[in-house]
């Protein structure tokens, strides 16, 4: 997803108030515009959400795992609102139509040529100071899973092909390809 910054600042009324099918995300106050994610981009998602959900249901677990597009209203706040490739909510009171209302414990990032800076910088920083418990960037172009547990201070690196540990679950492993 091609991020773009205009320089202004807006708040979550200004999100709303795009034209219809126009996506964008709102980091302190500043609007970044997001393309389409391709099919590499989906088919990771896809496969992901489809494992993390899976799981969830055979435990009889009470989280949920939503696909973009999804709210998440980060910081409780009118100046930030992203939509996470994947996030896992185990808080349910944190949700509901509008979206997630607060931190996520999981998010799931997918990277797109554009998104890079974004993924791996804006909202690295974004994720950790709210709460957010676990952060994985998933690199096609790399063909590398960064995983950020930000609980326990550690950031691994895992290649495409590996099992990937999930932090908020004990025994849940995926594998990325």
């Amino acid at each position: 997803m091609d991020a773009l910054r205009r320089e202004a600042d807006y708040t979550i009324k200004d999100i709303y108030a795009l034209p219809a099918g126009q996506r964008a995300e709102l980091i302190e106050g500043k609007i970044y515009y997001m393309a389409p994610p391709g099919w590499k981009h989906q088919r990771i998602s896809g496969k992901l959400y489809q494992k993390i959900a899976n799981y969830i249901e055979s435990k009889n677990g009470e989280c949920e795992v939503l696909a973009a597009p999804f709210a998440v209203f980060l910081n409780k706040d009118e100046i930030n609102y992203v939509e996470p490739d994947i996030s896992v909510i185990c808080d349910l009171s944190r949700l509901d139509e509008k979206g997630c209302h607060g931190a996520p414990d999981w998010v799931i990032e997918i990277v797109s040529p554009g998104s890079r800076p974004m993924d791996y910088f804006t909202k690295l920083f974004q994720y950790r100071t709210a709460g957010v418990r676990e952060y994985w960037i998933v690199d096609p172009v790399k063909e590398l899973t960064v995983v950020y547990r930000f609980e326990k201070e550690t950031m691994e690196e895992f290649a495409f092909g590996e099992d990937v540990p999930a932090g908020i679950y004990e025994d849940l492993l995926i594998r990325v390809e």
